[in-house]
């Protein structure tokens, strides 16, 4: 068993950022990654005297990612269903710095196709496929079974590759 960080600051120095690495794949937009971080170590704080194993922290703090980008994504499509929301940026070199233009094209064509993706579905398939999470990983960070999760990433999965093939 490693040691724990004792302080939210020691979490907070320890885990910010592979907790802004899984915000940013999740929310595909570099504007939010700060205010997910922050809101994600101050639910965390209520909780962090309950983790034994810092195994456990990383994969907790994931799962508290997830739950924060979730929610925000359900916020703003109910705000574009409104007329009120933004569209997402266009900017593939806020997604890949250094990727060819081609690469940068690709990517941003794919986030705007995650961005109508059901909620319960652009976490799942960005951690299984962006992240590179374990099946199990996923299903414990998106709080649902296996076979759900599963569901979930091959519906995204599938919507994507229609959607990308269309253009």
């Amino acid at each position: 068993m490693t040691e724990l960080p004792r302080t939210a600051e020691g979490a907070y120095r320890k885990y910010s950022s592979y907790v802004a690495a899984v915000a940013y794949r999740l929310a595909g937009r570099d504007s939010e990654v700060d205010d997910i971080v922050q809101e994600v170590f101050l639910r965390a704080v209520k909780g962090l005297h309950q983790l034994q194993d810092e195994r456990a922290m990383k994969g907790w703090l994931a799962t508290v990612t997830v739950r924060v980008v979730k929610r925000r994504m359900w916020k703003r499509g109910i705000a574009r269903k409104l007329g009120f929301g933004t569209p997402p940026p266009d900017d593939g070199d806020s997604i890949a710095p250094g990727a060819s233009p081609e690469q940068q094209a690709l990517l941003s064509q794919v986030y705007r196709v995650m961005d109508r993706l059901p909620t319960n579905q652009r976490p799942a398939w960005t951690l299984r496929y962006v992240q590179g999470e374990k099946l199990e990983d996923v299903a414990r960070q998106c709080d649902c079974s296996l076979a759900t999760v599963k569901r979930h990433i091959k519906s995204a999965h599938d919507f994507i590759q229609r959607e990308v093939a269309n253009g």
